[in-house]
């Protein structure tokens, strides 16, 4: 266990990221506020955010935060900050969106940004612009999570019963394909929330399940990684956070409020 505090759902934490530097960034949607943790364990940060929800690390070394994570609201947005100041400050950097959740960034700046009550996965170019054509392209309905491998983007989708996980070429969107199907039965669906990458493998969050789902890629072939978790919402791989080793530790927000790490065997 990581983080303990909170009450289940009250304390809903979204989302998590590493900087790199030594400091792991989560989201708590409900309280509205974006938290900073040393690798003890102590809060070395905390400041207001409304809605915060995806949060990731962009190629200028600078945080980037989803605000207004809320499927009614129409004034979500992304803010950016820096992940070294002694008390972050975010500023705006897209505004005027609607539905959003997940957060990828590519290395040449761009944004995607994951809607669950809408088709089309909004790409937003570093000046703040949208790429309405991209969007259209990729034309998947109720996406979540969001990773970036190489030139693909791979995303979870929450709402199809099958629990599909998606592929879609970054140069190519409308060519997007289904890796898996992690739910053949439909009373089974999953929920899937944000998922990372790991060791040559996507490990995906099932809210609905507790659990960490490991997939290839390349196949599509699934096992459960760990199961018990209380509604778990994002998962990411240790980096460059103290002594939690990168390549065996994974970090798990939940609903219930915790953030726990999962250790894996090699």
């Amino acid at each position: 266990m990581f983080h303990r505090d909170g009450v289940p759902l009250v304390d809903w934490r979204e989302n998590l990221e590493f900087d790199g530097r030594g400091t792991l960034w989560v989201t708590n949607v409900t309280q509205h506020r974006v938290e900073g943790y040393a690798p003890d364990g102590a809060l070395k940060a905390s400041f207001r955010v409304s809605g915060p929800g995806g949060i990731r690390r962009g190629p200028d070394g600078m945080m980037y935060v989803n605000y207004g994570v809320n499927p009614l609201t129409p004034h979500g947005g992304i803010l950016r900050f820096d992940p070294t100041a002694a008390a972050p400050k975010p500023e705006k950097v897209v505004d005027g969106l609607s539905g959003i959740n997940g957060l990828a960034i590519d290395t040449d700046g761009n944004f995607y940004v994951s809607r669950e009550l809408a088709t089309g996965i909004l790409k937003i170019r570093p000046d703040g612009t949208k790429d309405e054509a991209w969007t259209r392209a990729a034309n998947v309905f109720g996406s979540n999570g969001l990773e970036i491998v190489g030139d693909q983007l791979y995303t979870s989708v929450i709402t199809n019963t099958a629990s599909p996980i998606v592929r879609i070429p970054l140069n190519d969107p409308a060519h997007h394909t289904t890796v898996t199907n992690l739910s053949p039965n439909p009373l089974g669906i999953k929920l899937l929330d944000d998922l990372t990458y790991v060791d040559g493998h996507l490990v995906v969050a099932s809210f609905r399940d507790g659990e960490l789902i490991q997939v290839d890629p390349a196949t599509g072939r699934s096992c459960v990684l760990a199961s018990g978790l209380r509604m778990p919402t994002s998962v990411r791989v240790a980096r460059g956070f103290g002594a939690h080793d990168a390549q065996r530790a994974l970090f798990v927000s939940e609903a219930s409020g915790r953030v726990v790490k999962v250790t894996v065997g090699r």
